[in-house]
């Protein structure tokens, strides 16, 4: 800022100078530090002085940069258990954000994976939405989250119209936002095919400084040892992964916990290791010492298998989602056509069998790096920021 140093008001110079957005940043839940949160964290670090807001917070849950923010939480924060029982509350989403009050600021970026994207904006802001995914369980995937297996007949008879609704409430807020920027190709076809509009991909942030090749490399086990880094709920599969290593006599380490953890302790057998969550040090370490990293679910986009590649690790993924976006069949890992156990043993023995460059995945996992994505993003925003105005 320019001042005049005879007088208490502002020069005309600096009045020239466009002054800095203010800026909202809707997230919609802050309850772990997944795949969506690494990519919220480097959306603060673009907008440190943004203010966040989410639908229901765990404090401590997240990263300190994101917690440096301003936070304002809605009612959900106020209701029984809500940082555990949060996605009980589905239901009331729709209404609660819509009580986000955004009009004083004329930027805002939603990071929605469930609600976040339909916040209703100032009439004069940009939104501009992060869309890690379309609303899963309410459009293609309701059988993975809410079938009778997962919360009983009974329950998801009364669920299915309720999603429904969700899934119309859904499409018909997209017109909300400015610019959907998407985290995959995968991602822009659900976007094109549930909410009828364009978007532009911009690859989630892969810290590929942190997660790389360790010298000395960690010691490798005798016997192939695969690993798995998740969330442990349903539409990851990871049960197909434990079946996979049951008839392959192989080990498998698993990073993660989540609603389906007691299911998969039982059906897995001595050959599995439940870890929890792990530190990143730890994971890093995991990473170097695996065979494989495995991804048996359809990931919309997956930062696990580009973080594994970054520690020179080769991947074996279902082919499908995202999957097809960051691993190269047989160069970096490999891809499973059929989604069963008995293929992705096969995959699983297959990768066994390769000889895989370690410096050559690396290099290939370099190209979705934390600062390619501040780049594309920081790019992406000003283009919808500038479109917007010129419609005026």
């Amino acid at each position: 800022m320019i001042l005049d140093p005879f007088s208490n008001r502002q020069s005309p110079a600096a009045s020239r100078q466009p002054r800095p957005p203010k800026v909202a940043i809707v997230h919609d839940w802050l309850t772990g530090m997944r795949g969506g949160e690494k990519v919220l964290e480097a959306i603060c670090e673009l907008y440190p002085a943004a203010t966040l807001y989410t639908l229901v917070q765990v404090p401590g849950s997240v990263s300190a940069r994101i917690e440096r923010h301003r936070i304002k939480r809605s009612v959900v924060q106020q209701l029984p258990k809500a940082g555990e029982f949060y996605r009980q509350y589905l239901p009331l989403f729709p209404t609660v954000v819509e009580l986000f009050d955004l009009d004083r600021y004329n930027l805002v970026i939603s990071s929605s994976h469930c609600a976040a994207k339909s916040v209703i904006r100032g009439g004069a802001a940009t939104h501009v939405c992060y869309c890690h995914s379309p609303m899963r369980y309410a459009w293609d995937q309701f059988s993975s989250y809410f079938g009778p297996e997962q919360v009983g007949r009974f329950r998801s008879r009364i669920l299915r119209p309720v999603m429904a609704r969700m899934a119309r409430w859904d499409a018909a807020t997209a017109g909300r936002v400015d610019r959907f920027l998407a985290n995959s190709q995968y991602v822009a076809g659900r976007i094109r095919r549930y909410y009828n509009r364009g978007s532009t991909v911009v690859y989630p942030p892969v810290d590929t400084t942190f997660y790389r090749l360790l010298a000395p490399a960690p010691a490798q086990p005798s016997e192939s040892t695969f690993l798995i880094v998740s969330a442990l709920v349903p539409y990851k599969r990871v049960e197909i992964a434990i079946e996979a290593c049951r008839r392959l006599g192989a080990r498998l380490k698993i990073v993660g916990r989540g609603p389906e953890e007691a299911r998969l302790r039982l059906l897995a057998d001595d050959n599995v290791e439940f870890l929890g969550w792990c530190a990143d040090d730890d994971i890093r370490e995991l990473y170097g010492q695996a065979t494989a990293v495995l991804l048996p679910g359809i990931e919309d986009f997956g930062m696990v298998p580009v973080e594994a590649q970054a520690c020179g690790t080769p991947v074996v993924a279902y082919g499908q989602g995202g999957a097809c976006e960051t691993v190269v069949d047989g160069q970096t890992g490999v891809l499973v056509a059929d989604g069963s156990a008995s293929a992705f043993a096969e995959g699983l023995a297959r990768a066994r069998g390769l000889r895989f460059d370690r410096t050559a995945i690396r290099a290939h996992a370099e190209q979705f790096s934390r600062e390619r994505f501040m780049n594309s993003f920081q790019a992406a925003v000003a283009s919808a920021v500038a479109e917007r105005e010129a419609a005026r």
